[in-house]
This record gives structure tokens, sequence and C-alpha cells, in this order.
């Protein structure tokens, strides 16, 4: 009986998976080196390509370059301010004048100055006369065509292209026929030019450089130009303001007395000394006041001493002395002068009070005065600033104006042409050796992928390591394709051609099978596969054959009961057959044919209106297999696909061993996985895998050659 599967000798379905994820570097490069054929059909093809492209097909680009120079520090003729300022220098101007040499206006003006428009290299309008096309033109023209074919109107009527249209195209390729770099660290910049001629290339880049310095100096004078209008109409304006300023102040003086500030100081400091007389004034008519105050208070007291000291009168204290008793005369005299006294004390006090009044009258004038003037002055220093500050604006444009115009003749461009394009000797593309080394790695590449993409898609088994590394089970035996065009002449080329690869693998399975279990050897064999026309059969019949032919008593059964192909090997009409000796219709003996080709007994399948799979799983079938143990040394059993019906499983569970058919390149993985699945379903263990029908050709167009034993070299055909 068969032994059972074990899980140490089995994949679970998860390992399987994550085998079948992993990258193997090992495996990639093998399989690179395996299809290495492939590799160099595919580097032979793209050199060739490559060679063709490169001495054939390609048209000779010539590339000339201009080097420019940014003149970022300048020597000025005279010191003076320019309009537009100088370039700075800074990384940001640099890639801003990059830029510039781009432009369209400045392309366009190369343009009309060479007069491209007129060259059928850079207007596609014109005819070519026969000229290869380039592969610039090649990549571009197509598609500036579809973007015109997508950009019409459904039905629109076909136009010719308006002349702007054709010389923005021109641009167009002009552009992308230049390039302009910048050298890391420096000022400088290259201009490069590719054309079909060399003398065109040169000439392009030269006159690129020479548009772009002169535009340098287009823009300044341009500048200047329109600063020196703006400047002249600005100047008549400010001359007028200027005047204008200067007559309000002329106005404004004759309108006006005389001032000026010394003026206004003197009157300030005569206005100080008349308040300082006014204090004075008003300080001695207290004092004559105090003093008339007393002497009438005295005069009404009648206190003559007192009266001759409040006097202070040289005559009254005389008279005071010569005053004697009651001398009226004396007293008369001495009333009279003090009367005197007092009436001048009088006068005084109005003199005083009449010079305070002049006083604060002539204060009041002088204020009225220093206020009105102070206003004045005021008024005339503001017009006076106003003149000023008009006259120096006046001056600043005059001087700018005559400067801007000194300027107009003495511009210098911010750039310089440090080195002019020549006319290169050979062409800068195509660049031969360059193509042909990318040719070879393309080619690799292309190769490689083709490899691998296949590698990759590729859903079937191509070699035994292969095979067992996925499914775990071992490869008994790897079996060519026979070339035999019926299969009635596969025993006959067996027989014919016993050192031929096919009967070499058949041996080989025959000892991996025995030898599968050496305590317990192998007796009832059982055949099958996944799917129909996997070689199971041929198998089958060879493995008897050769079994036979040690000298063994061999019966070959053929257990498909639905298909019944046998008869397509053997001549072999209206036989008994299995089906008979289980219902016991007939004997065994009666039933087995011997053919003298197989040197075999052979016990073929018939039609039965029973389930196949109840007719094996019967007990009349198990004792048939032991009656069969007695009689036979060995017993084949040709089995149907596992995945087509059951019935492969319920007779796997009554042999020994069970040989399980890929067919090469043919059966897909999930297949054979399905199949040997169903055997561990029903724990049932496949003893191994044989890899038939293999295309020895194949092998080696796959790159498998070495994998194979190399039947075809080794034995005979």
């Amino acid at each position: 009986m068969n032994s059972r599967a074990t899980p140490m000798t089995q994949f679970t379905e998860t390992d399987r998976r994550e085998k079948s994820t992993e990258v193997n570097i090992t495996q990639i490069l093998r399989t690179l080196w395996q299809g290495k054929l492939w590799l160099l059909l595919c580097i032979t093809i793209a050199v060739f390509l490559g060679a063709y492209r490169a001495f054939f097909s390609a048209v000779p680009i010539y590339s000339a370059g201009a080097v420019v120079v940014l003149e970022s520090r300048k020597e000025q003729v005279v010191s003076l301010d320019s309009v537009v300022t100088g370039l700075s220098g800074d990384q940001v101007t640099i890639n801003t004048e990059v830029e510039v040499i781009r432009s369209r206006e400045l392309l366009e003006k190369l343009v009309l100055e060479l007069n491209l428009l007129e060259d059928p290299e850079y207007n596609r309008y014109l005819p070519s006369h026969d000229r290869k096309i380039s592969v610039r033109q090649i990549l571009i023209y197509p598609v500036v065509k579809l973007k015109e074919l997508l950009e019409e109107d459904d039905g629109a009527d076909e136009r010719e292209p308006a002349a702007r249209e054709i010389l923005d195209d021109v641009i167009d390729v002009v552009a992308n026929s230049l390039s302009v770099s910048n050298l890391r660290q420096s000022f400088v910049f290259r201009i490069s030019a590719i054309s079909e001629s060399p003398t065109k290339a040169a000439l392009v880049a030269n006159t690129l450089a020479e548009l772009y310095i002169k535009d340098q100096l287009e823009v300044k004078f341009n500048a200047t130009e329109q600063a020196t209008v703006w400047l002249t109409d600005r100047v008549g304006q400010l001359q007028a303001e200027l005047e204008k300023a200067e007559a309000n102040v002329k106005e404004f003086n004759a309108g006006t007395e005389l001032i000026s500030a010394e003026t206004l100081i003197g009157l300030n400091r005569q206005l100080k000394e008349l308040r300082d007389r006014l204090q004075g004034l008003r300080q001695t008519r207290a004092a004559t006041q105090a003093r008339l105050d007393a002497l009438v208070a005295a005069g009404q007291q009648q206190d003559t001493a007192q009266m001759a000291q409040l006097a202070g009168d040289r005559s009254l204290t005389r008279l005071l002395d010569m005053m004697q008793g009651d001398d009226v005369n004396d007293r008369a005299t001495f009333d009279a002068r003090f009367e005197q006294i007092i009436d001048r004390q009088r006068l005084e006090l109005d003199r005083t009070e009449s010079q305070v009044s002049a006083l604060q009258t002539s204060i009041e004038e002088q204020e009225a005065q220093i206020n009105r003037q102070s206003v004045d002055l005021l008024t005339l220093q503001q017009l006076q600033r106003e003149a000023e500050a008009s006259r120096l604006i006046y001056e600043y444009f005059l001087g700018r104006l005559k400067e801007t115009s000194i300027q107009q003749g003495i511009q210098q461009a911010d750039s310089r042409i440090l080195s002019r394009a020549v006319i290169p000797l050979r062409p800068s593309s195509p660049r031969k050796t360059l193509i042909l080394a990318i040719s070879i790695v393309l080619g690799f590449i292309a190769g490689a992928a083709i490899l691998l993409g296949r590698e990759l898609l590729q859903n079937t088994y191509r070699a035994a390591e292969e095979l067992e590394s996925r499914t775990g089970y071992t490869v008994l035996g790897q079996i060519p394709m026979i070339p035999a065009r019926k299969r009635k002449n596969v025993l006959q080329y067996l027989t014919d051609k016993p050192t031929s690869a096919a009967a070499e693998s058949i041996r080989n399975l025959r000892t991996s099978v025995l030898m599968s279990n050496l305590d317990n050897p192998p007796q009832v064999i059982m055949s099958t596969s996944s799917i129909p026309g996997e070689g199971k059969t041929t198998q089958s019949i060879a493995l008897a054959q050769n079994l036979s032919g040690l000298g063994k008593k061999v019966l070959l059964i053929e257990g498909d009961l639905r298909r019944r192909i046998f008869a397509e090997y053997f001549d072999i009409k209206n036989q008994k057959g299995l089906l008979s000796v289980l219902s016991g219709e007939a004997e065994l003996e009666e039933a087995a044919v011997f053919n003298e080709q197989l040197n075999a007994d052979i016990l073929v399948a018939q039609k039965s209106t029973t389930n196949a799979a109840d007719v094996f799983s019967s007990e009349k079938f198990k004792l048939f297999l032991k009656h069969l143990r007695e009689h036979y040394e060995y017993i084949i059993i040709d089995t149907p696909p596992v995945l087509a019906v059951p019935d492969a499983r319920v007779i796997g569970q009554q042999v020994d061993a069970i040989v399980y058919t890929v067919k090469w390149d043919s059966t897909s993985r999930r297949q054979v996985d399905e199949g040997l699945k169903a055997f561990e379903s029903v724990d049932v263990q496949v003893t191994g895998l044989v890899l038939s029908q293999i295309n020895a050709k194949g092998m080696r167009r796959y790159g498998y050659g070495d994998s194979y034993g190399a039947y075809s070299e080794y034995y005979d055909t």
C-alpha cells in the first residue's frame, strides 16, 4: 500500500506563496545567464540598428559655440550716473541674462537677420530638396503637426499658414537648435548652436552673441533717449515754476515794508527798552504820588516842622527858622511856599503820568508793528524757500538733462564677446562610439527585460529544479518528447532506438521509481497527471516495456474507463477487459492480452454505466489488486487526470507508488498545485513527479539547455 504523506515532506500553501514572492538575485542572474543567447540576439539587433543610425541614416549635426562675458565692473569715461545702471552680477541677474539670450524677441531678430525663413532646415514649409531629415526635426515636426490637427475645427478647410505662424514656427525650430549655459562660479555664458552646416552653426552662434550685445546697447540708448525727452519737458516745467516763485517773492517785497530778521531783532530790542523805561516811570509816579500824599497830609495837620522836613526845601526850612511867635506874615509866607511845593509836586506827578501814557501807547504800537512784520517775514521766508527749492530742483534736472544728453554718445554694453564661434571641422553628432555603446546597453536592457518579463509571466515548468522547489516533491525523471507522429509508433521507436534519449530517460525513471522505497520496493505503480494530454499514458506504456525488459512479469492496466485510449497504441478490438474481470464474466487469463512488442500483459478498460469511482472504491477492486500482486511482479495502472475525475485519488489509496506527470512548459503551476493538493486532501502521498514531453530545442531557446542533461548530445536520437 501507498504510504501516507507526512508534514515534513510537504510544503504548505503559505510556504509556496512565500517562496514564489521572494526576490532571488541568484535566480535572476541564472535566468539572464540561461538566456544569454536571447541577450546576445537583442544586443546584436540593437547594435545593428545603432550602427545603421550612426553610419547611414543619421544626418551629421555640427555644433559651434560663442563665449560671452558679463562685465560686472566697468571703467566710465566720465563720472556720470547712467540712466540704466549696469548689471550686478549676482546669480539672479545671470539667470535672467540667460533667459534674455533665449528670448523669442532676440531669436526673432536672429531669424530676420540671417533670413532663416528662406532656409529649408528651419522652415518646414519650404521644399527640402531631398535632404535627409534630422532626428530633431523628426521629433519636433510630428508634434507640431499633431497640435495643428487637434486645433483644427471639424470639417474646416485647409488653409495656408499665415506669415506670423511661419515665423513663430521657425523661431521654435531655432530655439530647439540653441542652448545657453553659464559656467559655474563665473560671469561667462556659452551660446551653442547646432546645424547641418558647420558654417551656419558658427554663424548662428556669433550672430546671436552680437545681437545680444547690440540689444543691450539699444535698451540703454532707448532708455537714455526717453529719459532725455522726459527731462527736457520736466526742465521746462521746473523753469516756469521757478520763475513764478521768484516773481511771488518780488511782488511780496514790493507790497510790504522793508523787513528782515535783523530789523525785527532791533524792534524787539527797542520794545524791551521802552518797557524798561515804562517800569521806571511807573516807579517814579508811585514815589511822586506817595510824597504828594504825605505833603498834603502834613499840610492838613499844620505841623510846620514835619511840613518843612517832608518838603526838603531850603527856603521853607529858612522860613521855618525865621518864624517866631505868632508872626502872621512869616506864617503866610511859609504856607505860600509850602503850597508852591505841593503844586510843583502835583505838576511833577502830572508830567510823569503823561510820560507813562505816552510810553504805553508807543509800546502798543511797537508790539503791533513787530507782530505785523513777523507775519510778513514768515510769509517772505516761505516764498523764498519755495523759490530756492524750485531753483535747486531745476538746477538738478538741468544737470541730469545735460549728463543724459552726453551719455547718448558714450553708452557701453554690459557684456562683450570673449570668444567667437569657429567653424567646426567634425560633426558633433551622431557620436558613433556613444551610439554603439548605448545600443549595447539598450540591447542588454531590452533582452534582460524580455527574459525577466517572460520569467515573471511564466506559469509553467521548464526545469526539474524549479518543479521540485515549488512543489516540494522529488522529480523522478525527465522524459523528452518522443519523435513519433502516431501513438502506435511509440513502442516501435523505443524498440528500434534503445539508446535514444527517450529510452534512457525511461530507464532513469524506472530506476528512480524502484529505488523510491528501498525497504518496500513498489509493485503496484500508478501513473496520473493534472489534466489530459500530459503524456502519462505513453509514459506508463514505456515504463511497462522497460520493466518487462528486465525479465519481469508485468501487467499494464488501462484505468481510464471514460476515454479508453489504449486502442490508439495497440491493435486490440472487442476484447474483454477490466470490468469483465471484476464482474466475474471473464477470468484474468482470458481478459489479459499479451503484446509481443510490449512483452507484457495488457488489461484494457471497458465502457460502463457504473460510476468509475464506485468501481475502483469497491471491495472487488481491492481483492483484484491483491490477486494481481500474486501473479505479477509489477502492475502499472494508467489512471485518468486527477483534476478531471476522482478516480486517481481512489485508486491511489491502493497502490505502492504514484508517478505524477507534468507536461513541460504546458501545465500551469496552479493546476499542478491543485492536483497535488487533491491527493493531500485524501491523505495520499505522491511518490514523485515526472517532467514529460521536454522539447530539447525549446530548452535551449529558453536557456535551460544545461538543466536538461543534454540527452540530445549524449545519446542517439
